[in-house]
């Protein structure tokens, strides 16, 4: 039997999705488990796949992934969580094709960058993600694979303002290494006054205009959502979306804390 999984997971501490070896990666920790569990014997031959692949310390929230088992009573959420470490969990399971391949089956992706946006003029983040919406060729705005076509499908950009932070919601049919971090600066750019909507046109058109882009900082994004054309009929398992919030409360409750205590690190006059 073929099952699929959402997995969510923080990808700080991870060298990224893909397994490498002699660093932690999201699917070196699910290949322990699913074996330790003896639900696959290994990844080859269990046909294991992933929806794509994200780089060091960026997060997921929705990553599909996909192997054969003949154990598909324990290839569930809870059963596959007791194995893994608490920045990584399942939630979700489904019986699927013999054929499916999360990656080449899916029709689009939805990246979420935040970021703090006190310092930008949101107005023009949001007239200039509109230019980039639509089909273009984005080599100006990956870090470029040779044997890969540069032409992407953005289907919308949201951008909008919650507190002090800016949340910048990007869906497109598939992405290019490192295109989202590199959309983010490019907006922040032009929010910033660096630049304006002529130059982000020119970015566009890269065989009459090129230029570099650091991609922004890893820790903002987080993958969201892998669609499929054809509904996936998806169990979510309500103990470990239950086990999953308890660990996100206390990883927010750290960060809070350490919020502080940077604060304090720094010696502030009295006013």
């Amino acid at each position: 039997m073929r099952v699929a999984l959402k997995v969510a997971y923080v990808g700080t501490g991870y060298h990224g999705s893909q397994v490498q070896p002699d660093v932690a990666t999201i699917e070196g920790e699910l290949f322990n488990a699913l074996t330790d569990l003896e639900i696959i014997d290994d990844p080859k031959s269990a046909r294991f796949s992933s929806s794509g692949r994200t780089d060091a310390g960026v997060h997921a929230r929705e990553q599909v992934v996909a192997f054969n088992t003949d154990k598909p009573n324990l290839a569930i959420p809870r059963v596959i969580n007791s194995k893994l470490p608490n920045s990584i969990w399942a939630w979700a399971h489904a019986e699927v094709p013999d054929d499916f391949d999360p990656r080449r089956w899916a029709v689009s992706r939805k990246y979420r960058y935040i970021m703090s946006g006190e310092q930008y003029d949101i107005s023009k983040i949001r007239a200039a993600s509109k230019i980039l919406v639509g089909e273009h060729d984005f080599a100006n705005f990956c870090s470029k694979d040779e044997d890969k076509s540069t032409v992407r499908n953005v289907e919308r950009i949201d951008v909008r303002v919650s507190g002090t932070l800016t949340k910048i919601d990007i869906q497109a049919n598939s992405f290019l290494w490192n295109m989202v971090r590199k959309i983010v600066t490019a907006l922040t750019m032009v929010g910033s006054g660096v630049r304006d909507e002529e130059w982000l046109t020119q970015m566009l058109d890269p065989e009459s205009y090129e230029e570099g882009l650091e991609p922004a900082s890893a820790y903002g994004l987080t993958l969201m959502e892998v669609k499929y054309p054809d509904p996936i009929d998806w169990c979510e398992d309500g103990y470990a979306i239950r086990r999953a919030d308890e660990n996100v409360h206390d990883y927010m409750v750290r960060h809070r804390v350490m919020a502080e205590v940077m604060e304090s690190l720094v010696p502030r006059e009295e006013r």
